[in-house]
């Protein structure tokens, strides 16, 4: 099928925070309650349809152990978004979300879009994180946020393609460069 944009994407975020499960949702519309841990990264793609553009993601999902940061941060050359990935149930791994951040920042392209993701919140019986507190930590560092469950697909959908309807506008509004970034294929 043919497409008019390309963008990448890369998922980052602690281990065991779901980004692989994220990543699965998305592209396959399942869930695998047991994953091994990513080693390195995994690769996944799909087709969705902005401001009737079709427009194909790449999508890269990173290992989030500290052994594999060096090879992750590679993959940030040329992602138009990031999907930053915490787990509500777990409150470290929003205490590391920082440091992840000043990664993606560090080597990414300037105005990448990366949405917040407060991932797991099937599970807000046992949540740790409030949603008030990934909102305050979005609104500080300029991003976009949601909650979502990789398991029920809450909000799922809704986060690729926010995020990609955003590089979109600012791909429109001329905030970001084509080259290196993402890809325009003319029909």
């Amino acid at each position: 099928m043919s497409y008019s944009y390309l963008f990448k994407f890369i998922i980052i975020g602690d281990t065991g925070v779901g980004k692989s499960g994220l990543l699965l949702q998305f592209t396959d519309k399942r869930f695998q309650p047991v994953y091994d841990l990513t080693i390195g990264v995994e690769f996944g793609a799909r087709m969705i349809t902005v401001d009737n553009k079709p427009i194909k993601l790449q999508i890269w999902d990173t290992a989030g152990q500290e052994s594999f940061r060096s090879i992750t941060r590679s993959y940030y050359r040329g992602a138009a978004g990031a999907l930053l990935v915490y787990d509500i149930t777990r409150r470290e791994t929003f205490s590391h979300l920082a440091s992840w951040l000043e990664d993606a920042r560090q080597h990414a392209v300037p105005n990448m879009t990366i949405m917040l993701i407060g991932n797991k919140c099937d599970l807000a019986q046992r949540r740790a994180v409030s949603t008030e507190e990934g909102e305050q930590f979005a609104k500080e560092h300029g991003l976009i946020f949601m909650e979502a469950s990789a398991k029920t697909a809450q909000n799922v959908e809704e986060a690729f393609v926010k995020t990609a309807a955003t590089i979109y506008k600012k791909l429109q509004d001329g905030v970001l460069e084509l080259n290196g970034v993402s890809q325009f294929i003319p029909s």
